[in-house]
């Protein structure tokens, strides 16, 4: 059996928190394209860039998931996927 390092714990566990992050971003960036479809779609179709009380339904979810941060994350995704309203 072999015993762990504080320091060989920890750079095991940030290689994990690295992996862990490139995946966040590339779903990140997903929902982005996603997100231009769904803008570009509904501007073609005479409706508006930003559905709002979609967005207020984003917020909720977060919020209710990962408490008031969450709520700072989905804006922060809000203003990844569409810009500034």
């Amino acid at each position: 059996m072999t015993t762990l390092t504080a320091e060989q714990t920890i750079a095991d566990a940030r290689m994990r928190i690295d992996a862990l992050d490139d995946r966040i971003i590339g779903l990140i960036q997903e929902r982005m394209a996603v997100s231009t479809v769904v803008q570009q779609t509904r501007i073609a179709d005479g409706g508006r860039r930003v559905n709002l009380s979609r967005e207020m339904e984003i917020l909720g979810r977060y919020r209710e998931a990962l408490g008031r941060p969450g709520t700072a994350l989905a804006m922060t995704l809000l203003e990844l996927c569409r810009g500034r309203i």
